[in-house]
């Protein structure tokens, strides 16, 4: 009878240990013969107990059972390749091994291949090469064919929606297969679905109806094993299921061949565990180079948006200016500009672009720009709004809009103003009088033929002009409720003695102290803009 071991995987790594007494027990405990810690492995866990030609598994009243395979079990004989699991976590795996007749090759000695390909793909993890996942997936393929003895092998990956793609196709000899190798992809998409190894032993035998694609190819045999990894989202908590993310494929042309041996079978499911670890994490990894790039490309966008932003302050005789803008992501679609016209008269503009990140910010530079050009050209409010409108119109889709609230302050305090759907902005004159700035029309973008009306009035002496964005007036607490132009006009009326810088960070402070920190939920900006008393 051929002796018996036990090849062991646990988080100390990979090793053969020999069954070489009965009973053979397994468990947590100091007195097992095997002893292996897990959070599901109990103290006297299970035993293998020779009788005569056979070797017995046998579990001693575990917690959390003994499985072989997907099957809970209390006494079973084991054959060549079975895989032990103590309790429901893959975290330990024992497989049963025997020695083979002469001149087979060994479950041992393909687990020993196997382990040296697992090296080289930890290696090629740690190489940081730009094409990380690309190299993954070549030594993989070249090692299953170099197992398997197999003419062609594929791997498929599931796409984002779930589908598999081909995504390398692999010859032996290392040869490169084209993009447009062909194969059925029936038995890919059963294992993908089902998560169990599929096996042809000669597919001219099979049903023909089932099989048609695959006998047109010339295929004899196939070998298609899942791709599996399990991810650990806490340190404590259960083992989750498995997660297939895609299926290795294996076929060739050749009747009888050994590619269907439970030899090579084992070696290529154990090559399978292995490579599905390293592709998930060369595809992280991938993933990571890809968000860091973004981010840096992000911080970058956010420090050219800051430097093409106006001072957020600015003082004259007649009046001073305060403004604030916090983007929610990296960059926002929110904006503020000011500008001073010939003849000494001063422009400003408050706007909000749909939408957030990078293409809100990009539509919102647009609109600043355009808002810039047209009022240094002179032209009153309701004019460079109507332009404004017309170019967005023309040349952006409906769902990108924006709003935007713009005034020209003549030096004796004459303002003159449009606003295209923005949030109204607060005009605080004495006492608590509080005037809304309603006067303009449509979103910009949404209509090409809009007309804006605008108003003027005179400003006094000691009023305060305040302008925000919705993501102000929306700033949401805990319990739901908005802070709304109430907060705004409860947080101006507390301290209409400060100047405009310290009435701004008081806002901006309601509204932290509101939301009840954190990051907001949209781009807050704020203007305060107070005439000389």
């Amino acid at each position: 009878m051929a002796d018996a071991r036990l090849h062991v995987i646990d988080r100390n790594g990979r090793r053969v240990v020999a069954i070489d007494k009965s009973p053979f027990t397994i468990g947590r405990g100091a007195e097992s013969d095997l002893r292996l810690a897990g959070g599901e492995v109990s103290r006297d866990h299970a035993e293998i107990v020779r009788d005569g030609d056979r070797f017995v598994l046998r579990d001693r009243g575990s917690r959390y059972g003994t499985f072989v395979g997907d099957e809970m079990v209390t006494e079973r004989p084991l054959v060549e390749g079975d895989r032990i699991r103590l309790g429901r976590s893959s975290a330990i795996e024992l497989v049963f091994l025997q020695e083979a007749e002469a001149g087979e090759p060994t479950r041992e000695s393909l687990v020993e291949a196997v382990r040296q390909t697992a090296a080289l793909l930890e290696g090629l993890r740690a190489l940081g090469a730009g094409h990380l996942l690309n190299d993954v997936l070549v030594l993989v393929l070249d090692a299953a064919i170099a197992v398997s003895g197999a003419d062609r092998g594929f791997i498929l990956l599931a796409s984002a929606d779930g589908r598999l793609e081909s995504t390398l196709g692999r010859g032996r000899g290392r040869l490169p297969l084209a993009g447009d190798a062909v194969i059925s992809t029936r038995i890919p998409d059963e294992v993908f679905a089902t998560g169990e190894p599929r096996i042809l032993t000669d597919v001219v035998d099979e049903a023909a109806a089932a099989h048609g694609a695959t006998i047109a190819l010339g295929i004899r045999q196939a070998l298609c094993v899942p791709l599996r990894v399990t991810r650990f989202m806490e340190l404590d908590e259960a083992a989750p299921e498995p997660t297939r993310i895609g299926v290795l494929y294996l076929d060739t042309r050749e009747p009888g061949s050994g590619l269907l041996s439970d030899a090579v079978r084992f070696g290529v499911e154990t090559l399978a565990t292995e490579a599905a670890v390293a592709i998930e994490n060369a595809r992280l990894y991938r993933e990571a180079v890809e968000r860091a790039r973004v981010d840096q490309e992000l911080r970058v966008a956010a420090d050219v948006q800051a430097a093409l932003r106006p001072p957020t302050h600015y003082q004259t005789a007649a009046f001073e200016l305060a403004a604030a803008s916090r983007a929610s992501r990296s960059i926002g679609g929110d904006f503020f500009h000011y500008l001073e016209l010939p003849g000494g008269a001063f422009a400003f503009a408050l706007g909000d672009v749909a939408g957030k990140g990078p293409p809100a910010a990009v539509l919102a530079a647009a609109v600043e720009g355009m808002f810039a050009a047209y009022s240094e050209s002179g032209r009153e409010p309701a004019d460079t709004l109507g332009r404004v409108n017309a170019t967005l119109s023309r040349h952006f889709a409906a769902e990108h809009y924006a709003t935007m609230m713009l005034g020209i302050l003549q030096n004796e305090g004459r303002l003159t103003y449009s606003n295209a759907g923005h949030n109204w902005p607060m005009l605080f004159g004495g006492g608590t009088s509080v005037r809304r700035l309603n006067v303009g029309g449509f979103p910009l973008g949404l209509f090409p033929d809009s007309r804006y009306e605008q108003d003027t009035l005179q400003l006094e002496p000691g009023d305060l002009l305040v302008l925000f964005s919705d993501g102000v007036s929306e700033t949401t607490a805990a319990d739901g409720a908005y802070f709304g132009d109430e907060g705004i006009v409860a947080c101006m009326a507390e301290a209409r003695d400060r100047r405009p810088e310290a009435l701004l960070q008081q806002l901006l402070s309601a509204l932290d102290a509101f939301r009840g920190g954190g990051l907001p939920d949209d781009d807050v900006t704020c203007v305060i803009l107070a005439v000389a008393g």
